[in-house]
């Protein structure tokens, strides 16, 4: 009699501490009272062992989750395919899941034996293999154990030598047209920086300024305008024309002394360092100014950075032979209460954040006093950065300098004035016509620029 259950798929409820099985009948023993299982699922989980043998005693509920194909009558010719039992979702055991797509009847007494019999004798239908289908994806999907592969350790690096990835760029490589991979080969064998055209083009050249007797050097803006260096005696020709028409020595200083203090003002940090918040940081500024034209720039620098409220030591060195414009400066400096000192001995002996250096004129004097080799020595051991205004072409001797501000049309300056600055004093058209230069101003929205030595 309990051989006819022989092919059921059943659902076992045990007792608490075995679990749940489901699976087919292969056996049941009524002397031993036990039932054999095999495509057995403990709690949702696939076994590996070919049977289970579970106890009556041990069994506390058995569903009926589908019928045997032996239970068809001898005269039929069909066949029933049982289902495999499907993994359970979270939080649902597998009978649960498998009797609800059934019917919750199948608890309670088995299905008719001719529910699910679909005869081989005729055409299968569309559903049948649709349904077929479906079945095939599901053993493949559901019916590997997995016990042994979430035990084993995923190898990255075996997995990645698996993929050999110059032969799979060989492979793209080669079906693209020559042409392609020869222009891909030039470009890869160049580097280049982040402002750089990756396409080669030759950059345009504006020249706006064309003097009659221009330097040895030639400056390029960032704009591409071409600034030709001019001679020492067209750039004093051009200054003295100026001052006649009335841009005189005093406005010139006061225009590059001001070019001077918003380039020093970026240089100490701007608004994030001149902050009325971060008084515990307060820069401090030190001008090495000689008795000459460049020193009285220096000086009104100083006056201009004090009324920011920059900390300015005005160092001068040679206080018995002044100018009538380097007096004026002086005199108004000497009202901001900032420092006024005359010996090297007073220099600040602290590392200062800038120094202003206006120590030498175009002509090189006072370059020989002892006192002069006292200050270019304290500017390279205090190794704050030194801005120079208006420095021989040459480089002021002694000192090394990382940033120049030239006025009006630059020298043919070496490299020792570091990185070149040009200040627009707003000369007139009258001034550049005089001394025979065609001028169009380069400046465009800004009023000082930076130079680039023109390499091509």
């Amino acid at each position: 009699m309990a051989d006819q259950f022989v092919g059921y798929t059943v659902s076992i409820t045990c007792r608490n501490d075995l679990g749940s099985y489901q699976g087919q009948i292969c056996n049941v023993d009524q002397k031993e009272q036990t039932i054999t299982l095999k495509k057995a699922f403990k709690n949702g989980v696939p076994q590996q062992i070919p049977q289970i043998v579970l106890g009556g005693a041990d069994i506390t509920n058995l569903a009926i989750i589908d019928t045997a194909p032996d239970t068809v009558t001898a005269s039929s010719s069909s066949t029933v395919a049982v289902t495999r039992p499907v993994a359970k979702r979270a939080g649902r055991s597998v009978s649960e899941s498998l009797v609800s797509s059934k019917g919750s009847q199948l608890r309670d007494s088995p299905r008719k034996p001719t529910e699910d019999i679909c005869d081989v004798n005729r055409t299968p239908s569309k559903k049948d293999r649709l349904r077929q289908r479906l079945s095939e994806k599901d053993e493949a999907c559901f019916g590997t154990p997995i016990d042994n592969i979430l035990d084993q350790d995923f190898d990255f690096e075996k997995n990645l030598a698996l993929f050999n990835k110059q032969a799979v760029y060989d492979e793209i490589n080669a079906q693209r047209p020559d042409i392609v991979r020869h222009a891909d080969a030039s470009r890869r064998s160049q580097k280049y920086r982040h402002d750089e055209n990756v396409i080669a083009s030759t950059p345009a050249m504006y020249r706006q300024v064309v003097v009659p007797a221009p330097g040895l050097k030639e400056y390029v803006t960032d704009d591409g305008l071409v600034i030709p260096s001019i001679m020492p005696d067209l750039r004093h020709q051009l200054l003295s024309v100026a001052e006649r028409l009335g841009v005189t020595e005093e406005r010139q200083a006061e225009l590059m002394g001001r070019a001077a203090t918003e380039m020093a003002l970026q240089l100490l940090g701007g608004g994030h360092r001149l902050n009325p918040h971060n008084v515990h940081q307060w820069p401090t500024v030190v001008a090495l100014c000689g008795s000459h034209r460049q020193g009285a720039i220096g000086v009104n620098c100083a006056r201009q950075l004090a009324s920011h409220g920059v900390k300015t030591v005005v160092f001068l060195l040679d206080p018995t032979h002044m100018t009538v414009q380097l007096t004026h400066e002086l005199a108004l400096f000497r009202y901001t209460n900032n420092k006024l000192i005359t010996t090297v001995q007073e220099l600040p002996t602290v590392a200062v954040d800038l120094i202003v250096l206006a120590l030498a004129d175009e002509l090189g004097s006072q370059l020989h006093q002892a006192r002069y080799r006292a200050a270019a020595e304290w500017a390279n051991e205090n190794r704050a950065p030194v801005l120079a205004l208006d420095p021989p072409a040459a480089g002021t001797p002694g000192v090394d300098t990382k940033f120049s501000l030239v006025p009006v049309l630059p020298l043919a300056h070496s490299l020792d004035n570091g990185k070149l600055y040009l200040c627009n004093l707003a000369f007139p058209q009258q001034v550049f016509k005089e001394v025979g230069i065609k001028y169009s101003s380069p400046f465009g929205p800004k009023f000082v620029i930076p130079l680039h030595p023109n390499d091509t």
